[in-house]
């Protein structure tokens, strides 16, 4: 059982072993497994490289983010942040860029289409977030799996049981058409995270509803 302070401490080094990171850059509280994260970045992948870091730590159950983002150069305008998100989901051998749609508004980026799995959905996302001048990133990207054939429940808690770093016995997988619910619960949200993502690996999957609860128990400071 972690301490508050054991907590926040073992994100903060999580931070600082991120070699795109300036753990000085940003500031971490913890209280009863919600992290909060702030300070300022100059790149919006440094963002969101903190706050994997932070999810990847065991007894995180939630992080704030409060994470600004401050550019150097400030004369970028949406269009330019179009131009190249356009060319960034061209030259990304993973995503299907006929399928993808890009708005921007005061920096920030929506994408919108479908794709056949959720890799070619995450890499588009990635693509867009190293862009000079990009705020945020909405992804409303769907999946729309070719595969027509019917899901094997067996086969995902198969996938999920293979993989060490997951207790699959507090995991209960539902299964309905194209939809996999996951329920039950794991220690942090980067086992969350894992376990959706192992799901999404299954063929014909559209959907899945990832309800897993982070359960922790933090020891109280007297």
């Amino acid at each position: 059982m972690k301490t508050n302070e054991e907590l926040q401490r073992d994100v903060q080094n999580a931070i600082k072993w991120e070699p795109q990171l300036h753990a000085a850059e940003i500031g971490v509280t913890a209280k009863d497994g919600i992290v909060t994260l702030m300070g300022t970045v100059d790149a919006y992948y440094k963002k969101i490289e903190a706050e994997n870091a932070a999810k990847n730590v065991d007894g995180v159950k939630a992080v704030v983010e409060e994470i600004e983002i401050k550019y150097s150069n400030s004369t970028r305008t949406d269009e330019d942040i179009a131009v190249d998100a356009l060319k960034a989901l061209l030259d990304s051998w993973n995503v299907p860029q006929e399928n993808i749609q890009v708005k921007v508004e005061k920096g920030w980026v929506t994408i919108e289409g479908h794709v056949t799995w959720n890799y070619q959905k995450e890499a588009a996302e990635k693509s867009i977030a190293h862009i000079s001048g990009v705020r945020g990133v909405t992804n409303r990207i769907k999946i729309k799996a070719e595969i027509q054939n019917e899901i094997e429940k067996h086969n995902i808690k198969r996938a999920l049981s293979s993989n060490w770093t997951l207790h699959s016995e507090n995991i209960l997988v539902k299964v309905d058409g194209t939809k996999v619910t996951l329920t039950g619960s794991v220690s942090s949200i980067y086992q969350k995270d894992l376990a959706e993502k192992i799901v999404w690996k299954t063929p014909g999957i559209w959907a899945v509803d990832n309800q897993l609860a982070v359960e922790h128990k933090y020891t109280p400071v007297l």
